[in-house]
């Protein structure tokens, strides 16, 4: 097979698996979700396996600590961080108003120091940002309650969820068989080099990125709540899992963290400097540490490419968009790696003597 079939045979595969995609958008969470755990969780199986448990009761063992561990954690966690969640949101505007009324104090000291003209520019500012941020803040709530999930559909995620983990865990291995033995036999070699690029990838994405995440969002919430900030739970948890967003998490959680300081502490500045610390402790963690240790060089994505992902496929099919975006942007980059390596091996690239003084490399 040429390779312009090739291409076109994966750039049709692709397209269909989109298109699937989105017609089932609406089906797809449950099924997404508990792929992901059957992925994240494999390990742990396979470990319990080499202790001379068999596959079924090592999937078992395994999945039910997992619940239980979540489920403990939603009891406990799910009604303070609701309650801070919702105290916050219905606060906003008052934050807002007190920011501005901060903002006319300070006015005799911003007009000495910048001149009456910068001074009502730079308030003026302040105020459309702070007027779009609490815009922005209320349209997301009020999307998220609009679309809300119906008693059934959760009931239905929080079923389904782990009967598909169950399933996919117990079956993995020979899943892993079956797709091995569809392999065209002159490409396989080829193919497993890749789809163990794509594994690492993978891994880096929901292991190492995934961990991350949970790092940032305890650290975050447990240090803004020590330090007093008012919903510095639900401040530090919304940053902390917003961070597979470049930038975005910890954005979020800055600016909503910087203006309750700022309207709770005010005059006291040292609280204020000990909440700008957290963030600045919390940047150099992830960017230093965790995410080199964790993570390091295996997902590859640049972050124009990584926010472009999450926007489109957001667009596309929401919020299960949002969960398949990461993953499917580093598979994609694998996928353009190999296709730069194989053009650069082509006689498209090096010509018809393949390149100064080589040999003619075929295609």
């Amino acid at each position: 097979m040429t390779l312009r079939n090739q291409v076109l045979i994966w750039i049709a595969f692709f397209v269909v698996l989109l298109l699937v995609l989105w017609i089932f958008r609406g089906i797809l969470l449950p099924f997404v979700v508990g792929a992901a755990l059957a992925y994240l969780l494999n390990p742990l199986v396979n470990h319990l396996q080499k202790w001379r448990f068999n596959r079924g009761w090592a999937t078992a063992v395994v999945l039910l600590g997992v619940v239980a561990i979540i489920l403990g954690l939603f009891f406990m966690l799910v009604p303070l961080v609701g309650q801070q969640v919702v105290g916050l949101v219905q606060r906003l505007p008052g934050y807002a108003s007190d920011l501005q009324s901060l903002a006319r104090r300070w006015a005799p000291e911003l007009n000495a120091w910048l001149g009456p003209e910068q001074a009502a520019r730079l308030e003026a500012t302040l105020t459309d940002l702070l007027g779009r941020g609490v815009g922005l803040v209320g349209a997301i709530s009020a999307e998220v309650l609009a679309s809300g999930w119906s008693v059934i559909s959760a009931i239905g995620f929080i079923v389904f969820t782990p009967v598909v983990a169950f399933y996919m865990l117990l079956d993995w291995e020979s899943m892993v068989r079956g797709i091995n033995n569809l392999l065209p036999v002159q490409q396989a070699e080829e193919i497993r080099d890749i789809l163990a690029e794509i594994d690492s990838s993978m891994a880096g994405v929901i292991r190492g990125q995934g961990s991350v995440i949970l790092i940032l969002a305890v650290f975050y919430s447990t240090a803004l709540t020590l330090a007093g900030l008012n919903f510095g739970l639900a401040i530090g948890l919304i940053g902390g899992l917003f961070s597979f967003v470049p930038f975005v998490g910890f954005a979020i959680g800055f600016v909503l963290s910087m203006g309750v300081a700022i309207v709770q502490f005010w005059p006291n500045w040292w609280l204020v400097a000990v909440i700008f610390a957290i963030y600045m402790i919390g940047q150099f963690l992830e960017g230093n540490i965790l995410y080199p240790k964790l993570v390091g060089s295996s997902i590859n994505i640049n972050p124009v490419w990584l926010m472009f992902a999450l926007l489109a496929f957001g667009f596309l099919f929401g919020f299960v968009g949002l969960l398949l975006a990461v993953p499917l942007a580093a598979i994609g980059g694998v996928l353009v790696r190999y296709g730069v390596r194989k053009y650069k091996a082509s006689t498209l690239y090096l010509g018809q003597d393949g390149g100064e003084g080589g040999d003619e490399t075929p295609a």
